[in-house]
């Protein structure tokens, strides 16, 4: 037990990569400007085959926490409950939440982590935990998931400028939405395995000049019109209806902003004879008519600039 003590370390790895921000460029800069205090990197680091890697905090800190395993394995304790990690898994730890962690003594991880706080960062911590179960999401290893935490951590090798520090930050925004959102992020699986929903929506624009019912809909999707409405709402926070219209919506911008069809013209070819209708609807939407719309692209700036 004591020699286990001994071995266990926080950090100094061969190969391994740490940057900690001062607190002065915190507090100076990043809690205030109005990108970076959203969400903000304090520290960041690689450690490869991280042996005896351990860490216990009794109170847990002020930041949240991201690790994630590459290869090897480790573990992690969190609600008095001990999880296994593995290869393309990663931790989530909210701030101020009591945890111990540490690599496989046999098989130890190689992991990149970061620490993060913001106005937006406990929200963020709390959408990762939510999409997961145990505090491990898993997730496909990508490549370019590795170029943005590379990217971040060669900008900041640079210095703390303030482009800089929007830029990493901003990245890092992204880094965390590619483990939040895999299915999106990692675009190419997805489209070759594309699920209910991205089949549906897929349905929704090779037929946008027409008019499809939620019942078509579900029985494209061998469903019932209620299981397959839940699906989509949960997956895309609206009705099946409701985005098939910002659909039409979105090619009625495009028809306004490229073409010279009247609204008659365009509002036919996104599956609305009713060209009062289409109005409407596109009004409350985009918040001016039609006309308005085009008036203001074709009129201020050249179409698509």
């Amino acid at each position: 037990m004591i020699k286990d003590k001994l071995l266990r370390k926080r950090e100094g790895f061969e190969g391994q990569r740490l940057i900690v921000i001062p607190k002065k460029i915190v507090s100076e800069f990043l809690v205030k400007d109005p990108v970076t205090r959203q969400v903000y990197i304090t520290d960041i680091g690689y450690y490869p085959k991280a042996m005896f890697h351990y860490a216990e905090r009794l109170h847990g800190i002020s930041q949240h926490i991201i690790i994630y395993c590459i290869e090897g394995h480790g573990w992690i304790e969190i609600d008095k409950k001990r999880i296994g990690i593995s290869p393309s898994q990663f931790i989530a730890i909210p701030a101020n939440t009591p945890h111990k962690y540490g690599a496989d003594e046999k098989n130890p991880w190689s992991i990149y982590w970061a620490h993060f706080k913001g106005e937006n960062a406990a929200f963020i911590s709390e959408l990762i935990i939510r999409n997961s179960s145990n505090y491990k999401p898993e997730i496909t290893y990508s490549e370019d998931r590795i170029r943005l935490f590379d990217d971040i951590y060669y900008n900041l090798e640079k210095g703390y400028g303030d482009d800089t520090l929007r830029y990493v930050n901003m990245i890092f925004y992204h880094f965390l939405s590619s483990m939040i959102y895999e299915d999106m992020f990692n675009r190419e699986k997805k489209e070759l395995a594309p699920g209910i929903v991205e089949t549906a929506i897929k349905l929704m624009q090779d037929n946008i000049q027409k008019t499809i019912t939620l019942n078509e809909m579900a029985s494209f999707s061998r469903l019932s019109v209620t299981h397959f409405s839940s699906l989509f709402r949960k997956k895309t926070g609206h009705s099946p209806i409701e985005y098939f219209n910002h659909l039409k919506i979105q090619k009625a911008c495009q028809y306004l902003s490229f073409t010279n069809m009247t609204i008659k013209e365009l509002a036919f070819n996104i599956g609305v004879e009713d060209q009062y209708y289409f109005s409407r609807m596109f009004t409350r939407l985009m918040g001016m008519s039609p006309s308005e719309y085009r008036k203001r692209i074709t009129g201020n700036s050249h179409p698509g600039s």
